[in-house]
């Protein structure tokens, strides 16, 4: 999926909900040892920033170099740019080698990778015992009764411009395949739901529609989905421009450890 977030990255930076501390809080209390950890698909390096306050050290990858171009700098994370033709063994030493990271996370990322490969990455690299392995999506967003069912529509309106791995966040990540042993924060076929609070104005949301792939991928086609027309529809339901409400995305996680 190398190059799918490289047109909106500014975009993007501004659009993501922050995922809440207390996340970081129960992973780091589920590994052993907090010496590395591995954020995969980093983008601009919020899930990583979050991990390096309980990790000493945190590597975020990510295949777009555009993304990278908007990460936070932070003393205890180092961003390392990973293209699609990197081979595993560059990969692995790159990491820190087989068997050497206590946490790998993954936000919002992993219904884009080649599954069997990056399973069989995390299994190496993984330490044994006590290392983990989380991912987490997050495919809905709670605004108000009247709201909900005009986003709805517009959601809709977006179905054939999604790339088909996004199946996997429409179902809550219910059916993405993840062997590994559960450590109590979800697991196969039984995601962790969780939602993420924040406070959003009509301006954000706006953002944060402009920075899907699937509304940036219409565009390219020539299909505008979110017009004019269709913005003061948005813009209607909400309230007005420049009303901040208090919204939830509905998120879900998958955490396990290698099973020995």
């Amino acid at each position: 999926m190398a190059g799918l977030f490289d047109q909106q990255a500014d975009l993007y930076l501004d659009a993501r909900p922050t995922y809440p501390f207390q996340w970081y809080s129960m992973l780091a209390a589920r590994t052993l040892h907090r010496s590395l950890a591995w954020d995969v698909g980093t983008g601009n390096g919020q899930a990583a920033i979050g991990v390096a306050e309980h990790y000493e050290q945190v590597i975020g990858t990510d295949v777009s170099e555009a993304q990278l171009q908007h990460a936070k700098p932070h003393p205890k994370v180092k961003y390392l740019y990973t293209p699609l033709s990197i081979s595993d063994e560059e990969l692995l030493s790159s990491i820190g080698g087989e068997n050497s990271v206590d946490l790998i996370t993954v936000a919002q990322a992993v219904h884009w990778f080649d599954l069997p490969k990056f399973y069989s990455l995390v299994t190496r690299l993984l330490r044994k015992p006590g290392g983990i392995v989380a991912v987490w999506c997050y495919n809905d967003i709670a605004v108000s009764p009247t709201f909900d069912p005009v986003m709805k529509r517009f959601h809709d309106t977006t179905l054939p411009y999604w790339n088909p791995n996004i199946q996997y966040v429409f179902d809550g990540y219910k059916t993405l395949p993840f062997p590994f042993e559960s450590v109590g924060l979800g697991s196969e076929g039984q995601p962790l739901a969780l939602d993420i609070p924040k406070k959003l104005s009509f301006e954000g949301f706006l953002k944060m529609l402009r920075s899907w792939s699937a509304v940036v991928t219409a565009k390219n086609q020539g299909v505008d989905l979110l017009s004019e027309n269709v913005v003061k529809e948005l813009e209607s339901a909400w309230g007005r421009s420049n009303l901040v409400r208090s919204i939830a995305y509905k998120a879900f996680m998958l955490a396990g450890k290698v099973k020995l």
